[in-house]
């Protein structure tokens, strides 16, 4: 997801749990894709994250997650 120069330096590298974009109305979206991500790819997700991911994703009742396992 495309941010500008001053929300990726505070991102870093942060997980769910420690960063969420500004602005509240991709919240759904960001959610969506850094679970997908994750599950393509096979990465675990520690307790604060899957926290995280869960409390996001209470909030988007019509958002999907969908992704292609890696080769």
């Amino acid at each position: 997801m495309a941010v500008s120069s001053g929300p990726n330096r505070t991102k870093g590298d942060k997980a769910p749990a420690e960063w969420l974009p500004p602005a509240k109305a991709a919240y759904c979206t960001y959610a969506a894709d850094w679970t997908s991500t994750k599950l393509r790819w096979n990465l675990s997700a520690d307790t604060a994250e899957r926290a995280a991911l869960r409390k996001l994703a209470a909030g988007c009742p019509t958002t999907t997650v969908s992704f292609t396992p890696a080769p």
